[in-house]
């Protein structure tokens, strides 16, 4: 198959997808989205015979408006522009998962500092902060006092974009040191790892700690229902262990998995790219029966 890379920068996890595509014999349109122009009505030349590709944007506003094109033209992606409309925005996230009955932290979205500080009280101290675009525990700010609080809001209220002043206020969940990060194609899973970190955020990019984590009945239904929510497609879950059961936080379309590949035995791009196969082999067949 032909196989086409949206990228913007080739990171270590972009490298193991296209060592794997090509010891496999497939070939590979490395597309840079920095250096195309997206037509209304006409694809650009790089698209032209591939058979799906595969949305590794860095910047989320790149990955949304360039999948979106895609579906337009018809183009398998990976993932859609629809699932990656809802991973991409934590709102949106958030009442996916709630409408799902998968369950989630606790919610509110307010948009004035006034209604934000109404919104944390009610939660009390700590509760959580976040902006509702953005990757890596980035912005972030656990509140743990009302002139915390206060600053926090104050501070997000002068940034320039509109995204600031939509203030996502969240309970804190005590977590037992580390959460949940399960890798999964169209809700099954490929592998997971425990994150475990001293600061209250255990994202890999902070530096927290990884471990192959074995999932049970509980954990891979939640898995399942959490990719239906938002669409399917090549997704990261992650869960908070609460007691016995767990939470689910956030569902991201544009996972990495290069510490997850190194913390579990599996050959996390081989599975990855056999589930990429296995859709573009559908696809293909979808098409040659409206044909």
């Amino acid at each position: 198959m032909k196989v086409g890379l949206l990228y913007s920068r080739i990171r270590r996890d972009e490298k193991l997808l296209l060592t794997e595509l090509r010891e496999r014999g497939h070939e590979v349109a490395k597309i840079d989205v920095r250096k195309e122009q997206f037509n209304i009505s006409e694809p650009p030349a790089a698209f032209e015979d591939v058979d799906i590709v595969l949305d590794r944007c860095l910047a989320t506003s790149r990955s949304l408006y360039t999948t979106r094109f895609l579906d337009a033209y018809d183009i398998p992606v990976v993932n859609s522009a629809d699932t990656a409309d809802v991973c991409a925005d934590k709102v949106k996230n958030s009442l996916a998962l709630e409408q799902a009955g998968v369950p989630t932290p606790n919610t509110e979205v307010a948009f004035t500092t006034d209604s934000a500080m109404k919104s944390i009280k009610k939660f009390g101290y700590p509760c959580v902060v976040k902006p509702v675009v953005g990757s890596w525990g980035r912005l972030m700010a656990k509140i743990d006092s009302p002139a915390a609080a206060e600053a926090i809001l104050e501070h997000k209220a002068t940034l320039g974009h509109y995204q600031h002043k939509v203030f996502y206020v969240q309970e804190f969940v005590k977590k037992p040191g580390r959460d949940i990060r399960v890798l999964a194609v169209d809700g099954e899973p490929i592998a997971a790892m425990t994150r475990s970190s001293d600061h209250w955020l255990t994202n890999a990019a902070k530096g927290a700690d990884a471990e192959a984590f074995e999932l049970d009945d509980r954990a891979k239904e939640l898995v399942q229902k959490a990719s239906d929510a938002v669409g399917g497609g090549l997704l990261g879950v992650d869960l908070m262990e609460t007691g016995d059961d767990y939470t689910v936080h956030e569902v991201n379309h544009t996972v990495e998995f290069k510490a997850l590949n190194n913390a579990v035995e599996k050959d996390v791009p081989a599975a990855v790219v056999d589930w990429l196969e296995t859709k573009a082999n559908g696809d293909a067949k979808v098409a040659e029966a409206t044909a």
